[in-house]
């Protein structure tokens, strides 16, 4: 059998059963595709079909490697944190277009640490913290920062909580918005990811609601407040920051054109 093959048989996405092949071989896809025919050493199949059978059972790829791109870069993941993805690019370029020089930013329920992270190593200039309530999902994105080498603090808090009378020029976050009930909980790589991180076992705006009426006490004038939500929380999003007092209420769509971000200016 060659090692075409082997990936055919299976039965994954021919992009996951590459990034398994590449793991578990220590082989790129350009050495794939120049040695697709080769006979497949004994001991590249076995690695390779033990991960391929955690894959078919539904662990997500970054999970079973350990790294997730985002931005360009590689971030560690594992079951404490979500998985970055694409999507949440939309919500680093927005802060980075609206950071003024030298401003401070603040991250709510960071995870990973890949979007306070990519903002630090995009703009040097800024002053980013971040904060999660969950021990275990601060040591990953304490990991990162240090393999990264981006100066950003990180604080255990419950949102607001820890950071007492600090204030921000930018805040921005990724909570949990999935409703509770909604049945892509259960679906896919949601079914491996914490849930505490997806959903806020409510009707998805709980812990939207509560960024956005406690964000005042931290940002100073003129400052941003971004969210990313679900495909159907712009509007209600945006009715609770015009609330709230804030100015130029807007969202913004992601490549998908669904509107994934909100926010406004204090």
């Amino acid at each position: 059998m060659d090692y075409s093959v082997l990936l055919a048989q299976s039965g994954l996405e021919r992009f996951d059963a590459q990034v398994l092949f590449q793991h578990a071989t220590g082989k790129n896809r350009a050495w794939l595709i120049g040695h697709g025919q080769d006979e497949v050493e004994a001991a590249h199949a076995a690695a390779f079909n033990l991960l391929a059978a955690r894959r078919s059972k539904g662990e997500p790829v970054a999970y079973i490697v350990g790294t997730r791109e985002f931005f360009g870069r590689d971030f560690v993941v594992n079951p404490s944190v979500l998985i970055p993805r694409p999507d949440t690019e939309l919500l680093v370029e927005l802060a980075l277009e609206r950071a003024a020089e030298g401003a401070v930013v603040l991250d709510l329920g960071t995870g990973s640490g890949c979007i306070p992270i990519t903002i630090k190593l995009e703009r040097p200039d800024l002053d980013v913290s971040a904060v999660d309530l969950s021990p275990a999902a601060l040591l990953v994105a304490q990991t990162n920062a240090s393999r990264l080498d981006a100066a950003v603090r990180f604080y255990q808090s419950d949102w607001y909580q820890a950071i007492g009378a600090m204030r921000f020029d930018m805040i921005v976050s990724n909570p949990p918005y999935i409703e509770q009930n909604d049945q892509h909980l259960s679906q896919g790589d949601l079914r491996f990811e914490p849930r505490s991180a997806l959903s806020d076992e409510g009707d998805g705006l709980v812990h939207i609601r509560r960024i956005i009426a406690e964000a005042r006490l931290h940002l100073n004038k003129n400052g941003w407040l971004l969210l990313e939500h679900g495909w159907d929380q712009a509007e209600p999003s945006r009715a609770l920051l015009a609330a709230a007092g804030f100015t130029a209420v807007q969202s913004w769509r992601d490549l998908a054109g669904i509107e994934r971000v909100s926010g406004g200016k204090l």
